[in-house]
């Protein structure tokens, strides 16, 4: 090493490049040069002393001061730029050597003599010094996107500026809710990429979970509900900051013909208050509307008020026929939620055990009446079918409220559903958590890619 003789770690650096540059070491060390000038017998004896052992930091110092008679930018103590001393350090040496400086050089040939011609020492480093140091000519082609013609020219060069390419993806972990008991939720970890958009997210999730990419559903979800649905032209920077990304696979369609059977609904008292709110959906203003067609929603269950709002158990997503009534919409929903019904519940007759509000429609709260024949079919739903965006299968999402007193007595201390992290979730956040590298070679990669000018 160098010894550092206050901030000239930029001096040091410089030093250290150059003796480690194997053809130009070689003649400072070996004195295969002639110099008039102090500072390049300076550093040859520097260079020398370095690769002999013979470094005291004596040498360092008198190099240092013979740049600081020479340059005055240098002297004292203050902190400069690596890059600018060694633009002033091969000057320095090209004055010294009696040959023109590499900006000279640019602008015309030298006169080169080759070994055995007869060309002093002080021609040989020239021709080495253009080898090592200097780019022969940098290659620019210019095309014409209309008649085609190319202009190329040629260039030499001291000095690159080159781009680091930086990370193009990001981690992003995606709850699967699959139509599959036993991968029912596994959380995985994707490396998305920045400049995406959700079409691209929603390949990936596909290509993840197996299914085809028009059968994912992918929305945002907070630990009080719904926040949104993701459609494929929004930029996918966003994706994931508000709530986790969930990509829910619909139900198989049922085959037309085929008879529908509902679940006995489990014994519970009826919850206490009024069964209507205000702001109720119904669709006795549309019954002119065919109840035919099945429609998927999208639900999950929140239990409180005010802060104490928090949601619990899976989300779900179920195919139903829109003329179906209030009781068998919610024994389909109760059906779905069997699994994390309290063993205790028995089949009995029922009633309204909950409020369904309609997520992310145009009115704040939209709610769906118990007393309407066909809560389905409410124009509000068509709206949200509307709004649900482009990818993926037209949807509507639901948030099934209940009382803190009828979870209690159904569910228990139920909190959200358990997701199982898949290994890509580790492998993911172990790659983008690692600081970005890049190499030498990525960056000129970078630097000469083709660009529309």
């Amino acid at each position: 090493g160098l010894r550092n003789h206050g901030n000239t770690c930029f001096m040091n650096a410089v030093v250290q490049c150059l003796s480690n540059t194997a053809p130009l070491a070689e003649r400072l060390a070996l004195g295969r040069y002639r110099a008039r000038g102090e500072v390049t017998q300076r550093l040859a004896a520097l260079v020398r002393a370095l690769w002999t052992r013979d470094y005291t930091p004596q040498l360092s110092a008198e190099f240092k001061n013979i740049v600081s008679k020479h340059s005055s930018q240098f002297r004292g103590n203050a902190q400069h730029d690596a890059l600018e001393f060694l633009l002033w350090l091969l000057d320095r040496m090209h004055e010294d050597l009696g040959a023109a400086s590499p900006a000279q050089q640019s602008r015309g040939p030298t006169q080169v003599g080759a070994p055995g011609s007869g060309g002093g020492s002080g021609q040989v480093w020239d021709q080495g010094e253009r080898d090592v140091l200097r780019g022969s000519g940098m290659g620019s082609s210019l095309t014409c996107p209309h008649c085609l013609k190319q202009s190329n020219t040629f260039d030499p060069f001291l000095c690159i500026s080159l781009p680091i390419p930086l990370r193009q993806t990001r981690a992003l972990n995606v709850t699967l809710v699959l139509q599959c008991e036993r991968w029912r939720f596994v959380r995985v970890g994707l490396a998305v990429p920045l400049l995406g958009t959700v079409a691209d997210l929603r390949e990936l999730v596909a290509r993840e979970g197996r299914v085809p990419p028009e059968q994912v559903i992918l929305a945002e979800l907070s630990p009080r509900g719904f926040l949104r649905s993701l459609a494929d032209p929004e930029a996918l920077a966003a994706a994931g900051e508000a709530g986790p990304v969930y990509a829910f696979q619909p139900p198989p369609a049922r085959r037309a013909g085929c008879p529908r059977s509902l679940p006995a609904s489990p014994a519970v008292p009826r919850p206490e208050g009024p069964r209507l709110l205000p702001s109720t959906a119904r669709s006795s203003d549309c019954l002119h509307r065919a109840p035919g067609g099945r429609i998927l929603l999208l639900l999950c269950n929140t239990a409180g008020t005010g802060p104490q709002l928090a949601r619990f158990g899976p989300p779900l997503v179920l195919r139903e026929e829109r003329g179906v009534s209030w009781e068998q919409l919610q024994q389909s929903i109760l059906a779905q939620l069997r699994g994390v019904l309290r063993g205790e519940v028995r089949p009995q007759g029922t009633g309204a055990l909950f409020r369904i509000r309609l997520a992310g429609g145009s009115a704040p709260c939209t709610y769906l009446s118990p007393q309407d024949p066909r809560p389905l079919c409410h124009p509000a739903i068509d709206r949200a079918l509307q709004l649900s965006g482009a990818g993926g299968p037209p949807h509507v999402r639901l948030t099934v409220e209940w009382d803190m007193s009828t979870k209690e007595r159904l569910f228990g201390s139920i909190q959200e559903e358990a997701v199982q992290d898949a290994e890509s979730v580790r492998r993911q956040q172990q790659a983008h958590g690692q600081q970005h590298s890049c190499t030498l070679d990525e960056c000129f990669q970078l630097y000469t890619k083709e660009e529309q000018v």
